[in-house]
């Protein structure tokens, strides 16, 4: 965006890149979930680039780069991501007879909310969420299926909801937090 087409009118897609701009901003820190609140309410209801450009002035230009999606695939396998992983904003499961442990407690958030989508035979996947954090399965299908949710799944997080999607046949997901939490709760 160039100081010459300040006044243009903004589409939604250029909308959508500052959002992801901000997201990205506050993934890695920069921004506080506040400061990005409101910015993006700025976002929504900009009209010229030059509105859109004083939301990210005082963010590094990270260009149209997209995040790419993680694809995780396991035939008769165990996938594992624990610890300090890079979490990108969109998932994808392709498992078959397979056991999956996603802990998102330590992990790095490039998104406040993290779309895993999955298609799965015979295979349980474990979502590990942080105390504050929620989860949403509505959108899974199931064929001899279980899906559990051990965590709020009413007001969405502001520091990070999943949305789990697709298909799981003969096989479950779960979202839970980690073990001792009610523990920790009670014992304040």
């Amino acid at each position: 965006m160039d100081s010459d087409d300040a006044f243009l009118r903004v589409s939604d897609d250029d909308r959508a890149h500052v959002r992801q701009q901000l997201e990205r901003a506050v993934g890695s820190g920069m921004l506080t979930l506040d400061e990005f609140s409101e910015r993006v309410d700025t976002v929504l209801t900009a009209r010229t680039r030059a509105e859109l450009r004083r939301v990210v002035a005082d963010l590094p230009d990270t260009g149209l780069v997209a995040t790419r999606d993680e694809v995780m695939r396991g035939w008769m396998s165990t996938i594992s991501r624990k610890g300090q992983w890079a979490v990108p904003s969109h998932i994808r499961l392709h498992t078959r007879l397979c056991s999956t442990t996603l802990d998102f407690t330590q992990a790095v958030l490039q998104s406040p909310v993290v779309t895993v989508d999955i298609d799965d035979y015979l295979s349980s996947t474990e979502l590990i969420l942080p105390d504050d954090a929620t989860a949403d399965v509505n959108g899974v299908d199931t064929f001899a299926a279980d899906t559990t949710v051990k965590v709020s799944h009413g007001q969405r997080s502001a520091r990070l909801h999943v949305v789990v999607r697709g298909r799981v046949r003969f096989g479950s997901v779960t979202a839970r937090h980690p073990f001792g939490h009610t523990w920790r709760r009670m014992l304040g």
